[in-house]
């Protein structure tokens, strides 16, 4: 089998097991195609074929690489058009502990960092297309609780909010986290 028939039988964004199933010697195979450029190695065992139109984005593959996995922060804020600001970080909030500033990734010239939160705090989110994005409450309660604060106040349109959604997702963060929330939901309220 020639690589590029193996190529064009992998998706845009696959891992090095998906190599294996076509060739008994994936490293080889895999050297040699990131040297004549014909798939880019995003992280250890993270590949891109360049032969797919369509290059994967950054939450497509901020997701690929921790499963179970969903974009939150300031990222899905801008996606959701709360946060003016245009971040250069993708936070990604995944149950798996292997988390911390060693562990991110540069990507397109976005860092995406990983970051773990609770079981019990891992909801409010919704599947699009190849990837979760946390619901525009969900990620401003994230980026309360990961980031001790509400560093960009000025900087959010926050009448794009449902604050009773606001209100029941914070039931499950912890007190700090709930009472900056309530701050904001008092300022949208103009008290």
């Amino acid at each position: 089998m020639t690589a590029l028939t193996i190529l064009r039988q992998l998706p845009a964004l696959f891992r090095y097991v998906d190599v294996g199933k076509y060739t008994p010697h994936a490293n080889v195979f895999l050297t040699r195609a990131v040297g004549k450029n014909l798939v880019e190695r995003v992280s250890r065992g993270v590949y891109i074929n360049a032969l797919r139109e369509s290059r994967p984005g950054i939450e497509e593959v901020a997701c690929f690489l921790r499963t179970p996995s969903y974009v939150s922060c300031e990222w899905a804020l801008n996606c959701h058009g709360v946060l003016l600001q245009s971040p250069v970080v993708c936070t990604v909030l995944t149950l798996d502990t292997a988390v911390g500033p060693s562990r991110n990734i540069l990507y397109s010239g976005i860092t995406i960092e990983f970051s773990h939160i609770a079981p019990r705090l891992f909801k409010g989110f919704e599947t699009q297309e190849s990837y979760n994005m946390a619901l525009p409450e969900k990620a401003l309660l994230d980026t309360i609780h990961l980031r001790k604060a509400i560093t960009f106040r000025d900087e959010l349109e926050l009448d794009r909010l449902d604050f009773s959604r606001l209100k029941r997702l914070a039931q499950d963060f912890n007190a700090p986290t709930r009472r900056l929330a309530a701050e904001l939901e008092a300022s949208a309220a103009g008290g």
